[in-house]
Parts: structure tokens; C-alpha cells; sequence
């Protein structure tokens, strides 16, 4: 079982920056943050698996970078250029390399923006 857990949400104006941070107990294949507005479903933002390759959602590339510590099992995004449509929760999340999905979730983090 692996728990993570995350921090760094906040309120912040449109045009701002943001780091989120999740710490996991134990090191694992990939890490990803997700996150779910008002009305929205939830979305994978980015992820970024242990041997450095990364993934970025459309809506965020240029803007957002994740990346990871390994020999601190941490996961960051680092969140530039915020706009009000990234207000949502955000969720860390990992997954061993043999699972398709994400197995185990982060309580979330509150990310407003406003405009």
C-alpha cells in the first residue's frame, strides 16, 4: 500500500504561479497529478514515470511542469500562467508499471484562481 499525500494548493490571482508537492511512502513506477473542477470531470494533468518520460495534457503544456524526486519519492507541478479555468481539486496519483490505472490517490489540494 502506498499513501500519498499532497500540499501547496492555495488561492492565487489569474497570471500567478503555484507548486503542488505530494510525498509518497515508497517509490513507484509513475506519479501523476489529476484534477477536478466545478462540473468537470476529473482529468489527468500530467504524469511523469520513473525513468523521466513525462506527459502533459493539452490544456496545460507550457504552463505546467511535473517533475519528481525519486530518492525522496516526491512528485511537484509547477503551475505558471494560472487561469480561472484551472480552479479545481488536484490529486497526486500513482500506479505500479503493471496497472493500467492509477491504484492509489492523494486526498487533494484546492487550487483557485481568480480572475
Amino acid at each position: 500500500q502506498v499513501q500519498l499525500v499532497e500540499s501547496g494548493g492555495g488561492l492565487v490571482q489569474a497570471g500567478g504561479s503555484l507548486r503542488l508537492s505530494c510525498t509518497a511512502t515508497a517509490n513507484i513506477f509513475s506519479m501523476g497529478w489529476h484534477r477536478q473542477g466545478p462540473g468537470k470531470e476529473r482529468e489527468l494533468v500530467a504524469s511523469v514515470n520513473s525513468a523521466g518520460s513525462t506527459y502533459y495534457a493539452d490544456s496545460v503544456k507550457g504552463r505546467f511542469t511535473i517533475s519528481r524526486d525519486n530518492a525522496k519519492n516526491a512528485l511537484y507541478l509547477q503551475m505558471n500562467s494560472l487561469k480561472p479555468e484551472d480552479t479545481a481539486m488536484y490529486y497526486c496519483a500513482a500506479r505500479h508499471i503493471a496497472e493500467n490505472e492509477y491504484k492509489y490517490w492523494g486526498q487533494g489540494t484546492q487550487v483557485t484562481v481568480s480572475a
